[in-house]
C-alpha cells in the first residue's frame, strides 16, 4: 500500500484523516507544521504528500515549492472551501490534485490511487522512444528529454503529456481531460488542467515563441502539436 505524509495543523482533522487510511492499509506518517513535514520526508519515504494548504508559519504553498526545487514526489493539497484564490497558487506551486475538507478516508484514497496511477506504465504497445521535435517522450521509462535534456514532470504533468501526445492534433476538452488524467467527474474543476498546463508549457516550451507543442484551441480545449 502506498505509504502517506500527512501534514495538517488541526489536530482533530490529522487524526481523523490519519486513522481512516490506516484502517484502509496505508502506512501513514502525520505532522502537524509544514518545518516538520519537509524534515519527514528524507527519513520516511512516502509515495504521496497529503498537505493541508492552509498551515502556520510556513504555508501549504511554501511547502509546496520546496519540494519540488528537488523531488517529483505526487502532492495532493487540504482545502477549506472557499480557498479558491489560494487553490490556484498551489496548482501553480505544482501540486497535482486537491481534496476540499472534509473528506472521507475512501474520497482521500481513491484520489491518491488516482493520483499514483499516472506514474504507471502506460498499456499499448508503442515505440520505445517517440521524438516530437525537440522532445523525446520515453513512455515506457517515463522519462522526457528537451535537446537531450531531461524535464522533471510531476506525476500530473507527465500524465498530460503523454495522453496528449499520444494523439497529436486531437482536440481534448478540458473536462474531457479531467475524467481521463485526473479521473474526476465531468463537472470537476478546469483549473486543474489549466494550471497544469502553464506548468507543463513552462518546462518544455519555448517562452519566446508561441505554445508549439499543447496548443489552446479557443472554447474546445488542449491539443498536442502539429509541429
Amino acid at each position: 500500500m502506498p505509504r502517506v505524509l500527512l501534514v495538517e495543523d488541526d489536530p482533530a482533522v490529522r487524526e481523523g484523516v490519519e486513522l481512516g487510511l490506516r484502517r484502509l492499509g496505508h502506512t501513514v506518517l502525520a505532522a502537524a507544521t509544514g518545518e516538520a513535514g519537509l524534515e519527514a520526508l528524507g527519513a520516511f519515504r512516502p509515495d504521496l504528500l497529503l498537505l493541508d494548504l492552509m498551515l502556520p508559519a510556513m504555508s501549504g504553498v511554501q511547502v509546496c515549492f520546496r519540494v519540488r526545487e528537488t523531488s517529483q514526489l505526487p502532492i495532493i493539497m487540504l482545502t477549506a472551501r472557499g480557498d479558491d484564490c489560494d487553490i490556484v497558487v498551489g496548482l501553480e506551486a505544482g501540486a497535482d490534485d486537491y481534496i476540499v475538507k472534509p473528506a472521507r478516508a475512501e474520497v482521500i484514497e481513491a484520489r491518491i490511487r488516482a493520483v499514483l496511477r499516472r506514474i504507471e506504465s502506460p498499456a499499448g504497445a508503442r515505440p520505445a522512444v517517440e521524438r516530437h521535435g525537440e522532445l523525446d517522450i520515453d513512455r515506457a521509462g517515463h522519462t522526457v528529454l528537451r535537446a537531450g535534456e531531461q524535464v522533471a514532470l510531476a506525476p500530473s504533468e507527465l500524465k498530460l503529456l503523454l495522453h496528449l501526445s499520444a494523439v497529436p492534433e486531437q482536440v481534448f476538452s478540458r473536462q474531457r481531460l479531467l475524467a481521463e488524467v485526473w479521473e474526476h467527474s465531468y463537472y470537476s474543476d478546469v483549473r486543474l488542467v489549466d494550471a497544469c498546463v502553464r506548468r507543463l508549457r513552462i518546462k518544455i516550451e519555448d517562452p519566446s515563441r508561441s505554445p508549439r507543442y499543447i496548443q489552446t484551441l479557443r472554447s474546445l480545449g488542449y491539443r498536442f502539436g502539429p509541429l
